[in-house]
């Protein structure tokens, strides 16, 4: 899904010209290393091999899921594609702490266990939160050329300062949540999270800067965050 979702918003912002004034990172349609149609058919492949492999969970648990299936790929889709994205009104924070987070986590726990506990969702606020700040520190990179193309993100409406400060908060707010299930599973190696958060204060320094290279370290910074956060989540579990 994520990576269907990457083409996806390869694909529509090259057709709307948004990356005319990329700071990161060339992307593969607006570099010309591979033809627009040759990402929207990868997105679409990524798609439908998600989907087959859903159908295959949801038949094993419960058809139900199918829905919430369906709506990850129409919401992948419409991020930055469609009439009206969302990406481009500023809602890409929540659709991504919706799917990326809650959907995420607490899909994968209940369909090995068939029920998803409070503990859970306090995780899943977590994993949801981490790339909330990814995205919103990916758009804080480009606030300029968004802002000429039109693209009003979260980041864009909010200004340089007040975004870098929401994008502190939800790392704070994502360990914050991880301590809530610690204490309501009673398990206190959880707690190990609070060892990255030296990465999110070199990050959150990182983002003060107007320099490309500075905003891409911090961007780094926060991916490396969540990752090793996510992993003292399982090794807090296992202990």
């Amino acid at each position: 899904m994520q990576v269907g979702v990457n083409y996806a918003n390869d694909y529509s912002d090259h057709r709307r010209g948004t990356d005319r004034d990329r700071v990161g990172p060339w992307r593969a349609a607006a570099s010309g290393a591979v033809t627009p149609g040759a990402v929207r058919t990868a997105a679409i492949a990524s798609f439908a091999i998600a989907a087959l492999v859903g159908l295959a969970l949801s038949l094993a648990t419960n058809p139900w899921l199918l829905v919430a299936g369906a709506a990850a790929v129409i919401a992948g889709w419409l991020y930055t594609g469609g009439p009206k994205p969302y990406g481009y009104l500023g809602l890409g924070e929540v659709f991504t702490f919706v799917f990326f987070g809650l959907m995420a986590t607490a899909g994968t726990v209940y369909v090995i266990d068939l029920a998803v506990s409070a503990p859970t969702w306090w995780l899943a606020i977590s994993m949801g939160l981490f790339p909330c700040a990814i995205l919103a520190a990916n758009n804080l990179r480009d606030i300029e050329g968004d802002r000429r193309s039109g693209k009003k993100t979260l980041a864009v409406r909010l200004g340089r300062t007040r975004a870098r400060y929401l994008i502190g908060a939800f790392l704070v707010a994502a360990l914050a949540a991880v301590s809530l299930a610690a204490l309501s599973l009673r398990r206190p190696g959880l707690l190990l999270v609070v060892l990255t958060l030296p990465l999110g204060v070199a990050a959150f320094r990182g983002l003060a800067s107007t320099a490309p290279n500075r905003l891409i370290g911090a961007l780094k910074q926060i991916a490396v965050m969540e990752l090793v956060s996510a992993l003292l989540i399982v090794v807090g579990l296992l202990l």
